[in-house]
């Protein structure tokens, strides 16, 4: 199992590393400026790319850019926040993009299987026909258009929610953007649980179960779940930082300062500050790959065949 573990955390790291080069690599080599041009002289200019070593060889801004990584440090920015350490910036906005994000987990995973498994448990009636047709609207309709509506009803209309986020009500305030987020994962989760309990339910090892008396709750707690959800935590586990990480178009509607807002103002700013954009690339690959093996090592403790699997490959 070590050997597992110790081979899976090593493709994990030099797969973030590659991701790193890559995205470093690009954003370099891409057009533009990272610096405001209509406030700034050409001397100006050029002044500040030597102080930012960006007239140097690429690689060798990779290899400093490398050593500021290891030393916990992603260095300033450009045109934010008048250049201001990009790290504690960007970890306040995680935060608040980290909060939001759990609460959409837990909406996406528990009304999912909830949908899922009334679905299945009700195949080819009412209820599985109307869960169906949620799950089939929440795939179809964008979460920031399910925003406006939650906002135009709630917010306007009955002046129950606040409109826009409030930092000092966050729980209260963050139940609209985390269902809104949430929306594409119920409709995902909902879908796998239903077809992955269908299929276990026509599996023999149910069958054979309840030819010996066992039924209800107990069948389905003791067989049915157990087995179904094993495939489907694999769909969970990216909606996971996809839903932490934050959506930008939802924070910008709902005015939160989260990742996504920072993405969006790092982009659309008066000049596009490329070390925000990479340092928050970095961090959601990373945050990507940490889940995957995360998810990854679990397989491996919960089914040995896995890892005998590996060994063999």
């Amino acid at each position: 199992m070590s050997k597992y573990v110790a081979k899976r955390i090593l493709m994990s790291a030099l797969t973030l590393f590659v991701i790193i080069f890559v995205l470093f690599v690009l954003i370099r080599i891409m057009p533009g400026n990272p610096f405001p041009v209509e406030r700034m002289s050409a001397e100006l200019i050029l002044q500040k790319r030597a102080e930012l070593g960006l007239d140097k060889p690429i690689l060798i801004q990779f290899a400093d850019y490398m050593s500021m990584l290891l030393q916990g440090s992603f260095g300033n920015g450009t045109s934010l926040y008048n250049g201001a350490p990009i790290k504690p910036i960007m970890f306040a906005c995680l935060e608040n993009s980290f909060k939001v994000g759990v609460l959409s987990i837990l909406f996406g995973t528990t009304i999912g299987l909830g949908l899922g498994i009334v679905a299945a448990l009700n195949r080819g009636k009412f209820l599985d026909g109307l869960c169906t047709v949620v799950s089939i609207l929440g795939v179809c309709i964008p979460s920031y258009v399910f925003m406006i509506f939650l906002q135009y009803f709630f917010a306007y209309k009955i002046p129950f929610f606040p409109y826009f986020f409030d930092p000092s009500q966050f729980l209260f305030s963050s139940i609209m953007p985390s269902l809104s987020l949430s929306l594409f994962s119920i409709s995902t989760v909902a879908r796998f649980t239903r077809n992955e309990m269908i299929e276990v339910m026509n599996s023999d090892y149910v069958k054979l179960a309840e030819a010996k008396g066992l039924y209800g709750f107990e069948l389905l707690r003791r067989h049915v779940l157990r087995n179904a959800l094993i495939p489907i935590v694999t769909v969970i586990a990216p909606l996971v930082v996809d839903l932490v990480t934050g959506a930008m178009v939802i924070e910008k509607i709902y005015g939160i300062n989260g990742a996504g807002s920072l993405m969006v103002n790092a982009i659309a700013g008066d000049g596009v500050d490329y070390n925000y954009v990479l340092a928050l690339g970095i961090v959601f690959s990373a945050l990507y790959i940490a889940v995957m093996l995360a998810l990854d090592i679990l397989y491996g403790i919960i089914d040995p065949r896995i890892r005998l699997a590996t060994k063999e490959g």
